[in-house]
């Protein structure tokens, strides 16, 4: 495909993706209460699309991944959370 093919057939999906990004943004920000490392890991896949640099789909997935290689002994916590808390931190 071309890229106007590509437009034509994403841009509708893509505009109400980031609406709603912005409107998940306007509800964190007016909350009361501290941000945590689920926030951080947004914020830099955020940064991640604003540089428009190199293959944005794998920064965005690794801004909310484990660099880690080895294995942990137990899996902490009930399930998963969406983003790695870092190292030593207990994901609620």
């Amino acid at each position: 495909m071309n890229r106007e093919q590509v437009l034509d057939l994403y841009f509708l999906d893509a505009r109400h993706k980031l609406i709603e990004l912005a409107a998940f943004l306007d509800r964190v920000e007016h909350a009361p209460g501290p941000a945590d490392f689920r926030l951080v890991a947004f914020q830099k896949a955020l940064d991640a699309l604003r540089r428009g640099v190199g293959d944005r789909a794998r920064e965005v997935l690794m801004a909310f991944s484990d660099p880690t290689t080895e294995p942990v002994p137990a899996a902490p916590g009930k399930g998963a959370c969406g983003a790695w808390p870092g190292a030593g931190a207990v994901a609620g």
